[in-house]
């Protein structure tokens, strides 16, 4: 399988470097050693986390003769930039460089010289509908909901590696990428949070509810839920404000990026389309260079729209969610004709597809949507 972003990778590494950046196991290293034409044994590919590679590279040694380097979480070094620096401005003309790594790799810049004009930057998301098939069934996307968008477990298909999978993962991230990018003790709290985020999803999140159940302090479970969304554990949604109507302000929406740990089948593909959406608005961020901003749309009544959609500030669309194809929602209704956002789709896992102009509303399944609107 050819993942989306391959052919932009490739486009941008004749100029600059390129990062990869994305969840654990999403399939960063599968990307960049497809694009290698080589696997985990070819000596373009470097590893921070194995020894003999983490040595040569500390000690300034690549290997000659390979026009492809890959460096595989070597933001765990706490001067990665500058090492990256130096061995690009030496090499420039003669290899082509890949970064991947489990986290925001804007975001570790722990100390060394900026890489700014040097690379670009690129976020992996889990497999979506439109990747799997042009033409996705119904049995794509309950496989999608069971076993969600990472590959191994998608393309497993078993209940069993699922749940192995998932706590393995989940483990890692906790025990492995947290302990290695960031100064935190309380290891059983931020295991407990995790289980805590699951029960989350798709309602506003609150600091103040965590903080109780985990005991610690307002700032600290703060930190925490950052350093979850720096490590693509989960993600958070801001409101959408409007002039005409009484909108929400600060209080997010969190999201995981595996909906596949959601506890209900609402949730998860409340939770699905969230991450379809976000992937839209990376891949136009990352290869297009747009301003792209995904957030929800509440007022103080608790009337709500589950997302809408920014391209440069401005809404392109917003996004309801039904897990049945009923009629247009009322709340729809109520903010087309309140908002300057052009149109609203419900998206839904029945087979209905039509238009209510009335309401700016396009009614229509999922995988219509996906690969109607979405195509990424």
């Amino acid at each position: 399988m050819k993942r989306y972003l391959r052919q932009s990778i490739v486009s941008d590494l004749e100029k600059k470097m390129v990062f990869i950046g994305g969840p654990r196991q999403v399939g960063k290293t599968t990307l960049a050693l497809d694009i290698l034409q080589g696997d985990e044994n070819n000596p373009g590919y470097l590893n921070w986390d194995y020894l003999d590679d983490k040595l040569a590279l500390k000690s300034g040694k690549i290997p000659s003769g390979c026009p492809l380097l890959i460096l595989d979480e070597i933001h765990k070094f706490k001067e990665w930039r500058n090492l990256i620096k130096g061995f690009y401005d030496k090499h420039r003309s003669s290899i082509k460089f890949i970064v991947t790594g489990s986290a925001r790799l804007d975001y570790y810049r722990k100390g060394g010289d900026s890489l700014q004009g040097r690379y670009h930057y690129y976020r992996l998301h889990p497999l979506s509908l439109y990747e799997i098939s042009n033409n996705p069934s119904g049995d794509d996307l309950d496989s999608l909901l069971r076993f969600g968008g990472f590959p191994e477990p998608f393309l497993d298909q078993s209940d069993k590696e699922w749940k192995r999978w998932q706590r393995e993962r989940v483990s890692r991230v906790i025990k492995e990428d947290i302990i290695s990018l960031e100064q935190v003790k309380e290891i059983s709290q931020l295991d407990l949070l995790a289980v805590l985020l699951q029960e989350k999803v798709g309602s506003l999140l609150s600091i103040n509810s965590l903080r109780e159940d985990l005991s610690a302090s307002h700032e600290a479970v703060n930190r925490w839920v950052r350093i979850f969304e720096n490590l693509y554990y989960c993600f958070t949604l801001a409101p959408y404000g409007h002039k005409k109507i009484k909108a929400l302000k600060k209080d997010k929406k969190l999201y995981l990026w595996d909906w596949s740990m959601c506890l209900t089948e609402g949730a998860r593909f409340e939770n699905l389309v969230a991450s379809n959406l976000l992937k839209f608005c990376h891949y136009h961020e990352d290869t297009a260079g747009d301003e792209m901003q995904l957030c929800y749309l509440r007022d103080k009544d608790k009337r709500e729209v589950d997302f809408v959609v920014l391209k440069n500030r401005k809404p392109l669309f917003a996004v309801e969610c039904k897990t049945g194809d009923s009629d247009v929602s009322k709340h729809v209704r109520y903010f087309s004709s309140r908002t300057d956002i052009p149109m609203f789709f419900q998206v839904h896992r029945g087979k209905k597809d039509y238009m209510q102009k009335e309401a700016k509303a396009r009614v229509l399944p999922f995988g219509r949507f996906v690969t109607d609107i979405l195509k990424v």
